[in-house]
């Protein structure tokens, strides 16, 4: 088993070994897997959710649920963060169709709180521009925003995002572009 301060496996591949690690009883193997991906997972949940400590509860719900049904994915070529994003999405979707949740758009709630600054001038535009930049996602369709923030935000291939959208790579592509190209119309002109 690795040691501590090794990095999680990055390539499909090697995590698709660990998965099967977890499989034939290994469960430090789904340690490392978990420390792979529960910052992507926490990031695409907090974007939907707005609300940090709900978000960690869905992210260890998410993790959870991938444990209870290991054992029945296997090996398909793609990305284990794209069936973790799945997850993580049917979560999200139960809890908004449960009519417990109202959304509440935050643009304080969604900066980084770790980013590095040379000054507070440009912090400050920093955060302008993020704000501006969120304010004129949120006025994308659900869709639109779900696929920049898988694609852009998240890093997800075309495939893997078609996979955790439950469509196919073309809706995706041509999806993105529409995306894209209303955000480009609604970008302030400093910012394209």
């Amino acid at each position: 088993m690795a040691p501590d301060d090794e990095c999680p496996p990055a390539e499909p591949g090697a995590v698709w070994a660990l998965v099967q690690q977890v499989q034939e009883g290994n469960a430090e193997a789904f340690g490392l897997i978990y420390d792979a991906y529960v910052d992507m997972v926490f990031r695409y949940i907090f974007f939907r959710v707005h609300d940090r400590y709900l978000a960690e509860d869905f992210a260890s719900e998410t993790f959870t649920r991938a444990l209870r049904r290991i054992d029945s994915v296997s090996f398909q070529g793609r990305d284990v963060g794209a069936w973790l994003i799945t997850i993580a999405r049917n979560i999200i979707r139960d809890h908004i169709k449960s009519s417990r949740y109202k959304l509440e758009v935050t643009a304080a709630d969604l900066r980084d709180a770790d980013q590095v600054t040379e000054g507070p001038e440009d912090s400050v535009i920093a955060d302008l521009t993020h704000a501006e930049l969120l304010m004129c996602v949120k006025q994308l369709s659900p869709e639109q925003q779900e696929c920049i923030v898988l694609r852009f935000l998240q890093g997800l291939s075309v495939s893997e995002t078609a996979l955790a959208m439950d469509r196919n790579d073309g809706a995706i592509k041509a999806l993105q572009h529409r995306a894209v190209r209303r955000l480009a119309k609604l970008l302030p002109e400093g910012l394209r």
